[in-house]
């Protein structure tokens, strides 16, 4: 996970990656979003506001362990995220792919 951590601060900082479940959904609506990545401890409502939103755009969405969104953006609270076409999204799904299957 050190790995993934790594790259979402990478993405972050690149511009690559949009932190919170609000911007994340903007995202996603607006057909921006590649990928969504859910914190485990965030609320039923914020994981099926999301799961809906992927499954009617086709975009992938991932459980990641408590705390990894956190630590990878830099702030606190951060229960969700997306990130855009590119390599460094390449490069974490296929991470990610290599130890679970995406939800939609």
């Amino acid at each position: 996970m050190a790995r993934i951590e790594g790259l979402l601060g990478l993405a972050m900082r690149a511009g690559q990656l949009t932190a919170g479940a609000d911007l994340a959904l903007r995202e996603i609506k607006a057909g921006k979003a590649a990928a969504v990545l859910v914190d485990e401890e965030a609320s039923e409502n914020t994981k099926k506001k999301l799961r809906d939103a992927c499954a009617f755009r086709r975009v992938p969405m991932h459980i990641m362990e408590a705390g990894l969104l956190d630590r990878a953006c830099g702030r606190e609270g951060r229960m969700a995220a997306s990130l855009k076409k590119g390599g460094i999204c390449d490069q974490i799904l296929q991470i990610i792919n290599q130890t679970e299957e995406p939800l939609t």
